[in-house]
């Protein structure tokens, strides 16, 4: 069975790219910086249902988001968390945090306006996001194939 993106995570982010293992998303919340780590495993629910070597690859992928939200934007804080009560398609959030958010010190969840970036603003931090990913070198593929 071929990997395929959840509908409601295909309508709620930008592609970014894709790394060996993952597909990079930017959520279009425009409360903070936001990328989602999607395995591109089918029918996996849970970070400890993947292979030995998928969780290690995915540590790589993700250390490489988070240190990129971090460097580009000066969080102050990286939230990172696995939810997936709505969406049972394995994801993970990587979100940048800072002291003055809509939301701190509280989590984002239910507590921001709920409203998308404009679609520049979206573009621009789309590219922005990927040219530093692809420094980190992990970055394969820049075109939709999902």
């Amino acid at each position: 069975m071929a990997f395929s993106l959840h509908p409601q995570l295909l309508a709620d982010t930008t592609y970014l790219g894709e790394f060996p293992l993952c597909l990079a998303l930017l959520h279009k919340d425009n409360s903070v910086p936001w990328v989602i780590l999607v395995p591109k495993r089918e029918n996996v629910r849970e970070l400890h249902h993947l292979s030995m070597q998928d969780q290690q690859q995915f540590l790589l992928e993700s250390q490489a988001v988070n240190h990129t939200l971090e460097r580009l934007f000066q969080a102050d804080k990286i939230n990172f968390g696995a939810l997936g009560n709505i969406v049972p398609q394995l994801h993970v959030h990587h979100i940048a945090r800072f002291i003055d958010d809509i939301a701190w010190p509280g989590p984002l969840w239910g507590n921001t306006a709920g409203q998308p970036r404009d679609e520049e603003t979206q573009i621009e931090m789309t590219l922005v996001i990927r040219a530093a990913l692809k420094h980190h070198g992990l970055i394969t593929d820049y075109t939709q194939t999902t």
